[in-house]
């Protein structure tokens, strides 16, 4: 992996989602040099302690996962994401791009070329998340998000990359 350029990216609570009250979603630009397969990336984020590694698109509406951590991890073309919810920011991500969303964080795609693949992918133990389409705060969403644990590994580097860097001191 290539040393990438790290945008931390706060959101507060959207109508369409909860987002993350305690950490900030971690954009890595240029994460993956040219040439490196969507199959090696999926044996990357395996060999870091990241599972549940799939291949395809990010949904056209609005979602998030309140019980799990989720990358996504741009090995093809390119695509405009919504982040934070419907209030949130759009962020657009190429073939080499990653996103790491902490639990809660809506997440959308507006638009993609037609290649456009990532490869999807979960710390150890949240491998089989919710998918959330609608936030209701009267359902305990709050106290799910905040009992999800921090990854021990960032998906592309291991043990001492960017996510671990900018999560640590985000710990509850």
């Amino acid at each position: 992996m290539t040393d990438p350029t790290v945008t931390l990216l706060r959101f507060g609570a959207d109508p369409a989602a909860p987002n993350n009250p305690d950490l900030p979603v971690v954009v890595l630009s240029g994460a993956v040099p040219e040439g490196v397969s969507a199959s090696e990336v999926q044996s990357t984020v395996r060999r870091n302690g990241w599972g549940g590694a799939w291949l395809y698109g990010v949904f056209p509406y609005q979602h998030y996962h309140s019980d799990a951590h989720e990358a996504l991890i741009c090995v093809a073309g390119e695509a405009d994401l919504l982040i934070g919810g419907d209030g949130g920011e759009r962020v657009v991500v190429r073939r080499g791009d990653a996103l790491i969303l902490p639990a809660g964080t809506g997440h959308k795609c507006l638009s993609s070329s037609a290649d456009f693949l990532v490869c999807g992918c979960y710390p150890a133990g949240q491998e089989s998340p919710d998918l959330k389409r609608e936030h209701d705060p009267s359902d305990g969403v709050a106290n799910r998000i905040a009992a999800v644990r921090l990854p021990e590994t960032d998906p592309l580097f291991g043990e001492a990359g960017p996510l671990i860097d900018a999560w640590r001191g985000e710990q509850r």
